[in-house]
C-alpha cells in the first residue's frame, strides 16, 4: 500500500498550488481521504479531509475558503489545490487513508500515509 503525493514547490504568497496524491496497491474508493502539513518546529495538523463519496469535505479553519479538497476515484487520487497561499502554509504537506468510508480531524484515525510534499511560500 503506497501513498505518492506530489505537486509541492515553491510560490510567493498569494500563489496557488495543486497537491495530488496518488494510491497504489489497494483502491482507496470507498475510503476517507485527508492531507495533513508539517511546519518546521511544529506538530503535524489537519488540513482537510473528504469521505469516499466526496459528499462530505474537513478543512481547518486556517485553510477554509482558501483550499479545496476533491478526489477522483477511477484514478485512485486525491487533490488539494490551495489559493491565496500564505507564508504561514509553509510546511510538508502529507496525504492519508481511512481504512473506513467517514472522515476526521484525528491524525492516529488514519493508518495510510505518503512520503510528503514541500510546500514553500515565500513572502
Amino acid at each position: 500500500v503506497q501513498l505518492q503525493a506530489s505537486g509541492g514547490g515553491l510560490v510567493q504568497a498569494g500563489g496557488s498550488l495543486r497537491l495530488s496524491c496518488a494510491a497504489s496497491g489497494r483502491t482507496f474508493s470507498r475510503n476517507g481521504l485527508g492531507w495533513f502539513r508539517q511546519a518546521p518546529g511544529q506538530e503535524r495538523e489537519f488540513v482537510a479531509a473528504i469521505s469516499w463519496s466526496g459528499g462530505t469535505t474537513l478543512y481547518a479553519d486556517s485553510v477554509k475558503g482558501r483550499f479545496t479538497i476533491s478526489r477522483n476515484n477511477p484514478r485512485n487520487t486525491v487533490y488539494l489545490q490551495m489559493n491565496r497561499l500564505k507564508p504561514e502554509d509553509t510546511a510538508v504537506y502529507y496525504c492519508a487513508a481511512r481504512t473506513t468510508t467517514l472522515v476526521t480531524t484525528i491524525e492516529n484515525e488514519y493508518p495510510y500515509w505518503g512520503q510528503g510534499t514541500q510546500v514553500t511560500v515565500s513572502s
